[in-house]
């Protein structure tokens, strides 16, 4: 299968896209039972405010993952301002992170992310709450196989988080076969 991510910041119709599947990543998040998931999904303006920051911040770049012919996913990569805590700040955060469910498990999730890896070099940092096993376990399979074991995890507070820097990087073409 082939992958591919896609900028898009500035396509009104991969915006659309994203808008309209958010809805099913934030039921993904709700499943957490944290509380903060649910009331996002049941504020509009809230979600204006989210897509207008992700598509008009020059520090956010929002992305479309396709397994062709398809768009099965997005990615919101973003340049942090603030460091954590006695920490150095990472180049690149993954803010978001998403492959709807029919797309899951067959190694889309993966390929994007070493895409969106390769694409942005540098340090990176991703975080995941504890409480989301599942994403957890894939970050720390996805992370360990990119940075052939050269990463930290850190654990506290209820959040996973994983450090690394990206091995290469590709100048052109952004795909992966499966």
């Amino acid at each position: 299968m082939l992958v591919s991510i896609r900028d898009c910041k500035y396509s009104k119709k991969d915006r659309h896209w994203i808008e309209y599947v958010y809805g099913e990543y934030l039921e993904s998040l709700s499943d957490l039972n944290t509380g903060a998931f649910r009331q996002l999904s049941d504020s509009p303006p809230q979600q204006d405010e989210i897509f207008a920051n992700w598509f008009a911040n020059d520090l956010s770049h929002p992305l479309v993952i396709m397994q062709e012919p398809d768009p099965v996913g997005f990615a919101l990569v973003t340049r942090p301002q603030v460091a954590s805590r006695g920490e150095k700040l990472p180049d690149y955060v993954m803010a978001e992170f998403f492959i709807r469910k029919q797309y899951r498990r067959c190694g889309a999730g993966r390929s994007a992310a070493a895409l969106i890896f390769d694409r942005f070099a540098g340090e990176w940092e991703i975080l995941q709450y504890q409480r989301n096993q599942g994403a957890v376990a894939f970050w720390r399979r996805v992370v360990a196989d990119y940075s052939v074991g050269q990463y930290t995890e850190k654990t506290s507070h209820g959040e996973t988080r994983h450090r690394f820097r990206t091995r290469r990087h590709t100048a052109g073409g952004h795909t992966h076969n499966e």
